[in-house]
């Protein structure tokens, strides 16, 4: 006996790959408000760069003409200490001149080129290496320049400019020049926003329309005048072609609901068709039902319509039938529904009922204005006497067909009977279901 392996289970299916993750998309405003960003941030640096190397050429050179004239001034006024190899005199008058201007040290030389005098400003081996940076940066080193008596050089006096002091003047400039920028940069926002706004509220006003016209069919929607020239045309072209779009919409409508009237209503009298008014007989019936009132029908036909049309032709036939339809219209309330079912035959519906009986009174009041003659185009005056039918619910049918059905048969009734008159219909047992 051979016991059977387990079963190999089935490879699991790999799972479908998720679907891509979908990021929103930038708004137009958070889109131009970067690249408005970016550009004046990199306007800003550009000239930020600009005038820091030029505000450091201008420096550089305004210290080195400064600093000439300092060893020229020196110069002059250490002459005759040098003529005569004064050292005292000419360490005298190199401490007051030195002392009041930018400079660290000054050497003063004879005409052998030996140090006569020697003169530092105290605190030079404070910060040496930020000294030497500030140097190489801001100055272009010692300034040598030649002492003169009677047009012969007698020495020479070279001097140092303090970094120190440039660097302190720089960095004032360039909080002047940061505070200048910040400015800048503040005005060049705010006139970014108002410029984004004048662009972003145009575009919003047109999506809120078009969305509006979209979803609402609302076609009275306008957009309101842009101050930029290009989305104002914008705006214009669009409303024009809002004025477009409302007026086929208007005809459109007004060719459905003239499209629903010839689809619900007789082309003649203007009265309901059988289609709607059985439609109608039926809500009618249910609604009855459901508040457990009284509808009434009335079911009428012309006793004579067919003899009209044969002496007066069917253009006074025509005029019979919508004079049937005015007066039947006359006899009845606002709310009850009138019918021409085709031919000569028409149906009232008539409800609700305070009592069964009120019925009998409206077909009364239509057998009797149909007593008056009816005018014919021609002039002729002839009377057109209807028959009714009347069948009331619940009593009579239980449905709209029965209903219908039970008015049209009392109808006829009448006409065997003598005409011109009403008929009800019989009475539907209690137990019956129709």
């Amino acid at each position: 006996m051979i016991t059977p392996g387990p079963r190999p289970t089935p490879p699991t299916p790999p799972a479908p790959p998720a679907p891509p993750a979908t990021h929103a998309r930038p708004t137009l405003y958070s889109t131009l408000r970067r690249i408005h960003l970016s550009v004046a941030l990199i306007a800003v640096c550009t000239a930020g760069l600009s005038l820091t190397a030029l505000g450091l050429t201008a420096l550089r050179v305004y210290a080195d003409h400064n600093l000439r004239l300092v060893a020229r001034s020196i110069a002059y006024t250490l002459e005759a200490p040098v003529v005569f190899r004064d050292e005292a005199a000419a360490a005298e008058t190199l401490s007051v001149i030195a002392a009041g201007e930018d400079v660290t040290t000054v050497a003063v030389f004879d005409r052998d080129h030996q140090p006569l005098v020697t003169w530092q400003r105290p605190g030079q081996d404070r910060f040496p290496q930020l000294r030497r940076l500030a140097g190489d940066l801001l100055t272009s080193g010692p300034v040598e320049q030649p002492i003169y008596h009677e047009s012969l050089q007698v020495g020479s006096v070279r001097v140092a400019g303090d970094p120190i002091a440039l660097l302190h003047f720089l960095l004032q400039g360039t909080l002047g020049l940061l505070a200048c920028l910040l400015l800048t940069a503040v005005g060049a926002h705010y006139m970014s926003s108002r410029m984004i706004v004048h662009i972003i509220d145009p575009v919003r006003n047109l999506m809120r329309v078009a969305h509006a016209v979209r979803s609402e069919r609302a076609f009275d929607q306008r957009l309101p005048p842009a101050r930029i020239a290009e989305l104002n045309a914008l705006s214009e072209d669009f409303n024009v072609l809002l004025d477009e779009l409302e007026a086929w919409q208007n005809q459109l409508q007004h060719e459905n609901r003239s499209l629903a009237h010839r689809a619900t209503h007789d082309s003649l009298t203007g009265l309901l068709n059988r289609a709607a008014f059985t439609e109608a007989l039926e809500h009618a019936v249910h609604t009855a039902a459901a508040c457990n009132q009284n509808a009434a029908l009335l079911y009428l036909d012309s006793d004579d319509f067919k003899g009209i049309n044969d002496r007066y032709g069917h253009a006074a036939g025509d005029a019979v039938l919508v004079g049937i339809a005015q007066r039947i219209r006359t006899c009845v309330r606002e709310s009850d529904l009138v019918a021409r079912l085709g031919g000569d035959e028409f149906a009232v519906l008539v409800g609700p009922l305070r009592q069964p009986e009120d019925a009998v009174l409206v077909a009364e009041h239509i057998l009797a204005v149909m007593a008056d003659p009816i005018a014919l185009p021609d002039g002729t005056h002839i009377v057109a006497p209807l028959s009714i039918g009347l069948a009331v619910y619940p009593f009579h049918a239980r449905a709209g067909s029965a209903l219908l059905h039970a008015a049209d048969a009392a109808m006829y009734g009448a006409k065997r009977q003598s005409g011109a008159t009403w008929r009800s219909a019989e009475t539907v047992p209690p137990d019956a279901h129709v």
